[in-house]
């Protein structure tokens, strides 16, 4: 009798074995070796509409739509962005074919959210000072709208904004940004031959990520903290490489990605070398122009 329950029982956990669903891990896991079309398409279009698209909203749409003591289109494009790409960087992290360290990456989120909400608001009063003269490719002091008020002190505050926008706003925003992108690319590594093309719909969208990254690193003045997010990558592919493994589509896509931006920020130095007035604005060894200098400069006043 007790033979014949122990062997009723082993057919009771022979057959729920067979029967039990296939876990959500090994679904997510093919999910997870496949290139992330969906994912680099929502990035490249957020990024181009909701950051690139942002300060162009502005000047297109008339002005009476959106008083200077109200937000404008610009600031509800910024709000945005800063929910939408967070939440996109943390959907690729959970694709990422290695488990990464989760206390970094909530650190990262967290201070990228913060940096761009103290950019939103330096830029939102920015935008408002070019609408009443100020001239991007001069400096603060410098600006014929501010250079005369008084007290002069109010000056200072002037500074302070220009600071929180263009310096430590940035600061905040990209270095957890390219940090999560780097902590993404070291898990994308592989032996698997197949898993080592980029589809033809991944190479239709490395130019327009490309070239949007080169208006990132131009515009937010971080060629450097570019360049050294570059170079970690390209360590990190000799490092593997000695151990056989080689980035898959998603670390292709990502390294080809900056590869051509490296690129087209080199030509934009280039062209942009011997130009006197933003030679004044960028001092130093590391000369990398903005484009909406370049735009109040050269372009606005031509038409």
């Amino acid at each position: 009798m007790q033979a014949l329950r122990k062997r009723q029982g082993n057919d009771f956990q022979t057959s729920t074995q067979y029967s039990k669903p296939v876990p959500k891990e090994k679904v997510s896991s093919k999910q997870r070796l496949q290139f992330h079309f969906d994912l680099w398409l929502c990035l490249t279009l957020q990024n181009w509409i909701l950051d690139f698209g942002r300060p162009i909203v502005m000047i297109v749409l008339p002005l009476e739509w959106f008083p200077l003591n109200k937000p404008s289109a610009g600031d509800y494009f910024h709000m945005a962005y800063n929910v939408i790409t967070p939440f996109l960087m943390l959907k690729l992290i959970e694709r990422s074919p290695t488990a990464l360290p989760r206390s970094a990456v909530y650190l990262c989120i967290i201070t990228f959210v913060m940096g761009a909400s103290i950019h939103l608001v330096g830029d939102s009063i920015n935008h408002r000072l070019i609408l009443s003269g100020y001239q991007l490719h001069l400096s603060v002091r410098e600006n014929p709208i501010i250079k005369d008020l008084k007290p002069s002190s109010l000056i200072d505050s002037f500074e302070l904004l220009y600071y929180y926008d263009e310096q430590l706003g940035h600061l905040m925003w990209y270095i957890p940004f390219f940090i999560i992108l780097f902590l993404y690319f070291t898990g994308c590594f592989t032996k698997v031959k197949e898993q080592k093309k980029i589809p033809i719909s991944g190479w239709l969208l490395l130019g327009p990520s490309a070239l949007y990254y080169w208006y990132l690193v131009t515009e937010g003045q971080i060629f450097e903290l570019f360049l050294l997010t570059f170079f970690a990558m390209v360590a990190m592919v000799i490092q593997q490489q000695w151990k056989g493994l080689s980035p898959d589509s998603n670390g292709l896509f990502l390294f080809y990605t900056f590869s051509v931006t490296t690129a087209l920020v080199v030509l934009w130095v280039v062209y942009l070398w011997n130009d006197p007035v933003l030679r004044k604005k960028y001092p130093g060894v590391i000369y990398v122009p903005e484009p909406w200098s370049y735009y109040t400069l050269h372009v606005k006043d031509s038409h």
